[in-house]
């Protein structure tokens, strides 16, 4: 399912990932490289076996352990109120 910020959420890119600020609480998220790899993946309209791939691919490890950070990750967005 693709991912998308809720819109009083803003993003920078970083040399170490990406910063998201959620305009309406104040604070701040720092995502790291793997985090960001899979962020862009699911914005871009990937699903999270795409992200899961791409995350083993890219850092190898292996695909389940890659799908349960996918799934962990996108589940951490959600309930923050970051992305729908």
């Amino acid at each position: 399912m693709a991912l998308k910020f809720a819109t009083d959420v803003s993003t920078a890119q970083t040399d170490y990932g990406t910063v998201l600020l959620n305009e309406r609480a104040g604070e701040y998220w720092e995502l790291n490289p793997t985090a960001t790899l899979v962020v862009n993946i699911l914005m871009a309209g990937g699903e999270e076996a795409d992200a899961a791939a791409a995350l083993a691919g890219e850092f190898d490890i292996d695909l389940a352990q890659a799908t349960d950070d996918v799934e962990a990750l996108v589940r951490q967005l959600r309930t923050s109120g970051l992305a729908g």
